[in-house]
Order: structure tokens, then sequence, then C-alpha cells
């Protein structure tokens, strides 16, 4: 509830309620207002209903796996384990697919999440001296 009647201009002419009414119909986030009556809470008051905002998701991204032709099978999936997760038998099928086909996704996560799985896998690789490169993708 917005109260104030704004007699302070020459005149003593209402001007707050106009001036609130123009900003309020800028501001997206109201929904409706409605000037109340004098025996609803006097001259001068304006009840103000708002939007909720509307949160959009986060996009996703796709932390992907390239292949190479020095990284050894057993370490790619060691860390399709270690940092997405993964059981033994999907950690192999996503090894295999990144094997055959050059790339595979690993996983798909927030941009930040994913960022911060490439960082660790490439932290990783240099730490056990593999060329292994991941990246993220939007999806």
């Amino acid at each position: 509830v917005v109260h104030g009647k704004g007699l302070g201009s020459p005149g003593k002419t209402p001007v707050l309620k106009a001036k609130v009414q123009r900003w309020l119909v800028q501001k997206n986030e109201v929904l409706a207002f409605v000037q109340a009556k004098g025996p609803e809470g006097g001259a001068g008051a304006l009840v103000v209903e708002r939007q909720t905002a509307r949160v959009k998701p986060p996009s996703p991204f796709q932390v992907v796996m390239l292949n190479d032709d020095y990284t050894p099978m057993e370490f790619v999936i060691h860390v399709l384990q270690q940092h997405f997760h993964h059981d033994l038998e999907t950690a192999t099928m996503i090894m295999l697919k990144i094997h055959h086909e050059g790339r595979g996704v690993c996983g798909v996560y927030p941009k930040d999440v994913a960022a911060t799985k490439v960082e660790l896998v490439l932290a990783a690789a240099r730490r056990h001296q593999h060329p292994l490169q991941c990246i993220m993708e939007a999806s």
C-alpha cells in the first residue's frame, strides 16, 4: 500500500498519486494497482499487487571428451567413474563411443558445474601426463 496525498504542489493538487501511477505502469513486476476510496483507506492510498518474478532455468551444457591416440582407455574409464559418477558398464560404453566416434558426452550440467567438470578432467589428465581433451558445449 502506497500512502500520500502529495499536496505539496502549488494549488494543493494531489500530484503524488498521478506520478506513482505513471511509475507503476512502467514496471513489469506490477500486476495491478487501484486507488482506494475514502472508506477503504483514505484518499491518496494505492494498493499494488506484484507479480512473482519468473526465473528462467539455467541452460544445460554438455561435457564432452575428445578422442586421442595416446590416452589409455583405462584412464578414460577411471575419469568417467571418478568425476562423472558413472558405473563401470556405463563408463566403458562412453569410452568406446569416444574411441570409435571421436567424442562422447560425459554428462549434462548447468554452465558453472560443466566448467568445473572440464577443469577437473583436464587437471587429472595433466597430472597423469595424458593429452586427454575435454570441452563443454551448449546443449
